[in-house]
């Protein structure tokens, strides 16, 4: 969150021209509403200009898409682009500042309502307050406020948050508390969680090098956003603040992608070569596939596989950038697909990256912990369990298996792959820290599972494990 004292005074822009309305018209003189016109007549005055005060506009913006998006229909990000083509006046700036704020108010959604009912007035605005109150200069938004607000305001300032229970202070629901809570230091974890994440990009290996590509953004426009090295990713850069970096030329020629360190990570848990079959089970956007394909020199074969035609659709024209030629996509029918069927036994590697709760991308995804429940972690527990299932059966004999998720949920993790274990005594498990550190060697993680946090590593949350297909005897 950034402080009120970190953000620069800007001027309220005047409105010059800006008509007023109808019915704040001053009343125009008799003779049928029109002015005497004789010699000497002075002119009609013209009407006092009302100045344009930018806190007043965002206030009603945030409040409107706010109110879209807590209707938890759609995932937030969504709702807030479709909300942004439907502004397209809107410039920039205004567009990230609506951004920021809508974003703050879903990491603090349930302190903020508890804040809110000392308030008046519409909810969906008092929120909208908040939201800019801690994302926008105080004496920037003071003009904005109506009627008792700004006492309000002033009251909300001085309230000690600490005297808050955790979970309504780090607005958390009860049961993700609950579960939170018996994690290894969990104040920290939360606390991280409510943050906003960087932007990570990587590099494609197979068009570009990480150093030439710091020293290309030494001296362009990327270097007010202070690029550094990620501090574990061969392959990966971190920015300071949002460079809007799918316009570079960079990205356009598929020297770059957008991806969370601890994604990169992941991937180095399959170690792939050259010339192998290697599977990415739910291939999703496809972010994993091109680090695979390229680090195999786009050689062998690699598939992509998903359930959803939508999503590998929007993968396209990544892999297409890429420069990759050894990627095959397929949609597949969940279960009972003959394709997955007749590749049994075949694959030297299999990535399954499972559908989860998603809980360990709260920083980029603060509407997750609103949307999930415990009745629908229960019915992703089912759907990994099928999925591991079935993309297990693709490994070959001395073959690999990565079951991951970004999720934090030890249910989801480290309870499913015992369970599998426990039925498939042909799979054993690897130290998979062990295995990213073989690549990413400044890693600090302990095994045999791959656990990275927001506290401790500034990833998002994931959890990953390396299990074998033991050889035939």
């Amino acid at each position: 969150m950034n402080s009120q004292s970190s953000r620069p005074t800007r001027r309220a822009p005047s409105r010059a021209g800006k008509p007023e309305s109808r019915h704040e018209r001053p009343a125009r003189p008799g003779n049928g509403g029109r002015p005497a016109r004789g010699a000497g007549a002075a002119p009609p005055a013209r009407p006092a200009e009302r100045p344009y005060v930018p806190a007043i506009a965002r206030i009603e913006q945030l409040r409107t898409v706010l109110g879209e998006i807590l209707q938890w229909q759609y995932p937030a990000d969504q709702v807030l682009s479709r909300w942004m083509r439907a502004h397209p006046k809107l410039g920039g700036r205004d567009r990230a500042e609506v951004t920021e704020a809508v974003f703050n108010v879903l990491r603090h959604l349930r302190r903020y309502r508890r804040l809110a009912e000392s308030g008046s007035g519409p909810a969906a605005r008092r929120l909208a307050i908040l939201g800019l109150n801690a994302t926008m200069p105080a004496e920037w938004l003071a003009p904005g406020l109506e009627g008792g607000e700004v006492e309000w305001l002033e009251h909300v300032r001085r309230i000690d948050l600490r005297a808050m229970p955790r979970a309504v202070r780090e607005s958390l629901p009860d049961w993700l508390d609950e579960r939170l809570a018996a994690l290894p230091d969990s104040d920290a974890l939360v606390a991280a969680l409510n943050q906003p994440a960087p932007l990570d990009i990587r590099v494609n290996p197979l068009k570009a090098d990480r150093e030439n590509m710091l020293a290309s953004f030494a001296g362009g426009p990327a270097a007010r956003y202070e690029p550094a090295p990620t501090p574990y990713s061969p392959w990966g850069i971190r920015f300071k603040g949002r460079p809007a970096v799918t316009r570079w030329p960079a990205f356009e020629k598929g020297e770059i992608e957008v991806q969370d360190e601890g994604s990169q990570i992941l991937v180095s848990l399959m170690a792939p070569r050259r010339g192998e079959m290697i599977i990415d089970f739910c291939a999703g956007a496809g972010g994993k596939t091109l680090l695979l394909g390229a680090l195999m020199r786009s050689t062998g074969r690699l598939y992509t596989f998903d359930v959803s035609s939508a999503r590998l659709a929007r993968a396209k024209p990544r892999f297409a950038r890429s420069g990759l030629s050894n990627i095959v996509p397929v949609v597949i029918e969940p279960s009972t697909d003959q394709r997955v069927k007749r590749l049994r036994g075949k694959a030297q590697r299999v990535l399954v990256d499972a559908p989860c709760t998603g809980l360990g991308t709260l920083r980029r995804n603060p509407d997750l912990k609103w949307r999930q429940h415990p009745e629908s972690v229960a019915e992703m527990l089912r759907l990994q369990k099928a999925i591991l299932e079935e993309a297990s059966a693709c490994v070959a004999a001395g073959g690999r298996l990565v079951y991951a998720t970004c999720s934090l949920l030890p249910e989801e993790n480290e309870g499913q792959v015992q369970a599998f274990l426990e039925t498939h005594p042909e799979f054993e498990l690897l130290d998979a820290a062990g295995i990213a550190r073989e690549r990413c060697k400044a890693l600090q993680a302990e095994g045999p599972y791959l656990r990275l946090r927001p506290d401790q590593h500034g990833t998002d949350g994931f959890f990953a494990a390396v299990m074998q297909r033991r050889p035939p005897a």
